[in-house]
């Protein structure tokens, strides 16, 4: 017999987390509390309580999370620039840790021993739910059905559900999206059918959130983001929460084809995986994060973040975002961006994320050294000799010696 007496599920009110309810009432012979989180998917929060509710379900927590998670997980990453593989924007990777937080937050509030989670045992979900729940629950306990059950595929899973009157979408009439499909704030993403071949080109109506590129207005669009401490806090002089200004940048790149992206990422249980993703809001905060930063930060400083962000991209996307290492990092991002104020403008254009002015207050550009006109001496060009000359040494010791590089070549 068990020792679990009652889970929390991590619950989309969706076909596989439905039969994850019941599978786990059956098998565990225990109470299950289900939390749904909003975080901005949309048309799959509004039914998961009557979904769960159908199953026996007492405990029922659906939650609007879409603040925080642009306030405290986006917004955050964007401060870094971040891009896995040099693509990914991380728009599943980084709902996982708050999602995770909260599992374990209302298993304390509810006096749950478990927690439980609908991702596959090929995935990268499972990683950042378990890690993260480890991080902040050593003791707890995880059941993970895709690695214990034989409900192998989506035929067995229908078939579970008539057996046990679960009602599920999948018995309404009319066509179903064959995708596997992520969807919140940030971004997206669509996976399977089609896209199983990495040939194959995704089908037009399959994107939800954008036009293409050819069928965006014929003309552009300008936008001028205000930025404090890195973040963007007004669009065209309007304050906006974190997450209005993503929900208002989803709205206009989309309408601009902004956004799309078609990869093959390496997982971190080791298998390549092809999948689209619609980043739209993304994408802008990306450009004019890098725009702003251009402006107001120290060379080297942002060298050094350059050369931060492939590893703070690989440990998000690798589940550790509680991790000891990341705390560090992001301390080390954060100090970074308290002179990253100021305003910057962009162009939208068919699909096209154009920078067409930056200013600050922080700004480290100055005019009169850079001109191309009369410096008035605020710059001496002959300072640039000895610079040359030191660098150059050992490039003309080693030709001196017989070792230049078209000799060597």
């Amino acid at each position: 017999m068990s020792d679990i007496k009652k889970v929390v599920l991590a619950y989309s009110g969706g076909l596989d987390t439905s039969v994850i309810a019941k599978w786990i009432q059956e098998t565990y012979n225990c109470e299950v509390v289900t939390f749904t989180a909003d975080l901005g998917q949309g048309e799959e929060v509004a039914p998961a309580r009557a979904k769960a509710e159908a199953l026996g379900i007492k405990e029922i927590y659906i939650e609007d999370l879409r603040e925080e998670f642009v306030r405290d997980y986006v917004f955050p990453m964007f401060r870094a620039n971040t891009i896995y593989e040099g693509e990914y924007l991380l728009g599943t990777s980084i709902a996982r840790p708050l999602i995770a937080k909260r599992l374990i937050e209302i298993a304390n509030e509810t006096g749950a021993d478990a927690i439980s989670h609908g991702a596959t045992g090929k995935g990268n979900d499972q990683v950042r739910f378990e890690l993260g729940a480890y991080a902040l629950k050593p003791g707890v306990k995880v059941i993970a059905p895709w690695r214990e059950w034989d409900l192998t595929s989506r035929e067995k899973l229908m078939a579970y559900c008539e057996q046990h009157d679960i009602p599920v979408d999948f018995n309404k009439q009319g066509k179903k999206s064959p995708y596997s499909m992520d969807a919140n704030l940030l971004h997206i993403s669509y996976e399977g059918g089609i896209l199983e071949d990495p040939w194959a080109e995704a089908e037009e109506d399959m994107w939800r959130w954008s036009v293409s590129p050819e069928a965006a207005p014929d003309q552009p669009e300008y936008i001028e983001l205000t930025y404090e401490k890195g973040d963007i806090v007004a669009i065209d002089g309007k304050k906006m929460t974190p997450a209005e200004v993503l929900t208002y940048l989803n709205e206009v790149g989309g309408k601009h084809g902004i956004g799309r992206l078609d990869i093959v990422e390496n997982r971190y249980v080791g298998m390549k995986s092809r999948g689209c993703y619609e980043t739209p809001g993304g994408t802008i905060m990306l450009r004019a994060h890098r725009a702003i930063e251009s402006l107001t930060l120290d060379r080297e400083a942002a060298h050094l973040k350059d050369e931060l962000m492939p590893k703070y991209a690989e440990v998000i996307y690798n589940g550790y975002w509680w991790s000891p290492e990341r705390l560090m990092l992001q301390e080390m991002i954060d100090a970074s961006q308290q002179t990253v104020n100021g305003d910057v403008r962009l162009k939208l254009y068919k699909g096209n994320v154009i920078v067409a002015g930056r200013r600050s207050d922080d700004s480290l550009f100055d005019e009169s050294i850079a001109t191309f006109e009369d410096d008035a001496g605020a710059y001496d060009q002959k300072d640039a000799e000895g610079f040359i000359k030191l660098n150059a040494l050992r490039l003309r010791i080693a030709a001196s010696k017989g070792r230049s590089p078209l000799k060597l070549k």
